[in-house]
């Protein structure tokens, strides 16, 4: 199995399970409702994903992590997503930097950074999107220049990056060689933190921008991280320890990111099922319920049939992800189809609930107004059809 990865025992992962289902029945289906309407940072149930090893899921237990495989770890995304998808973005942020660091970082990063990932004393995430710069990574601007042997000194904009503002640390993409032909020879990968690691306190240069406000996913921060000659040790922050590996390192960040997408669009859609369900046994119009109906039947079986088969992605591409090698084309096909799920069953679910469905009263508009984010987050849907039919060639090759 790869790096980061441990094996456990059924037994071990249905008590993993079990504490996360209990934790959500208990502590986060009562508040939800309300922290997702008010937009609230939830500071309680952060303290609890602390307690239950969440932000080191992914992470080696010989850094502190639980070491879990793939599969596991996308159960766990699917149970939390069926309650409330913005916890899911607050730990799966951070374990794609975290990732970063686990499978590229020097022995010494690895020592240094991860330990404080996996316990949540440091939590942070990816920083790739500029304001110019989101699915062409290679068009980013921010420059990390050399001054002398151990220090860079790092300028430009950061937006749309999740934990910016409650988080402390960043894994930055950067142009270390803005020069660079092909561009992406030119990009590096810094993990920037912006408070000091050992006594807490802001570090300067580094600074955040608006807090963004969106449709849906709140509770979790989406905002911008400004640098202006802020500046970090080559040691500790190069990952690698060698200029030029960003883009690479980036991508593969972002294979465990498109399954957790995945495993989202899977937790939406079968909650947007089973609330549909439910619902058509219980309204009635004509004389008996509306799932009796069969313009409602129709809308119910394609609803099962889809949410079912992105539930069989995704369990391929985790599964994929755990033999360890190239799974670009998995996780593409798992992002693609369970988004695209998600956002047409939840959409369906709507028109099921009526007038019932655009009420905030209802957990529906909630996964309306989620679920389309799931399209575009962590690499569009178009561009992942484009990255399933360049592999698809590539591994039938003529």
């Amino acid at each position: 199995m790869p790096d980061g990865q441990a094996y456990i025992s059924e037994a071990d992962e249905r008590q993993i399970l079990d504490a996360i289902d209990k934790w959500l029945k208990t502590k986060v289906a009562p508040v939800a409702m309300q922290y997702e309407h008010g937009d609230i940072w939830p500071e309680d149930l952060v303290a609890d994903m602390t307690e239950l090893g969440l932000f080191g899921a992914i992470i080696h237990p010989d850094y502190g992590g639980l070491g879990l495989s793939a599969t596991t770890y996308t159960k766990i995304v699917t149970r939390i997503s069926e309650e409330w998808m913005s916890l899911t973005g607050i730990f799966n942020s951070h374990l794609m930097m975290a990732t970063v660091v686990q499978r590229f970082g020097t022995n010494r990063q690895k020592q240094y950074w991860l330990p404080r990932f996996a316990s949540g004393e440091m939590r942070g995430g990816l920083g790739l999107t500029e304001p110019d710069a989101g699915t062409d990574l290679q068009g980013i601007r921010t420059v990390a220049k050399k001054k002398g042997d151990h220090t860079y000194v790092v300028n430009g904009t950061k937006t749309w990056i999740s934990n910016a503002i409650q988080g402390h640390v960043v894994a930055l993409l950067v142009k270390t060689d803005p020069e660079a032909q092909p561009r992406y020879k030119g990009m590096s990968m810094l993990i920037t933190p912006k408070i000091d690691p050992e006594t807490k306190q802001p570090l300067k240069g580094v600074k955040n921008g608006n807090k963004l406000s969106k449709l849906g996913y709140k509770g979790i921060d989406s905002g911008e991280f400004i640098f202006e000659d802020y500046e970090c040790s080559a040691e500790l922050s190069l990952v690698g320890g060698e200029e030029g590996q960003g883009f690479f390192m980036a991508t593969g960040g972002l294979e465990i990111g498109r399954i957790n997408i995945a495993a989202r669009g899977v937790g939406i859609a079968r909650r947007a099922l089973h609330e549909s369900a439910k619902y058509a046994q219980i309204r009635r119009t004509m004389g008996k319920p509306i799932g009796e109906h069969q313009a409602i039947q129709l809308k119910l079986g394609e609803m099962a049939a889809k949410t079912r088969a992105a539930e069989l992605l995704v369990e391929d591409a985790a599964r994929a992800f755990d033999a360890g090698g190239r799974i670009d084309m998995e996780a593409g096909m798992a992002k693609y189809f369970a988004s695209e799920t998600a956002l047409e069953v939840a959409t369906e679910a709507m028109r099921i609930h009526g007038g019932y469905g655009y009420s905030k009263e209802y957990v529906i508009e909630r996964l309306y107004r989620d679920a389309p984010l799931l399209c575009i987050g962590e690499g569009t849907n178009e561009m992942q059809r484009i990255i399933i039919a360049k592999q698809l060639m590539a591994r039938n090759k003529v």
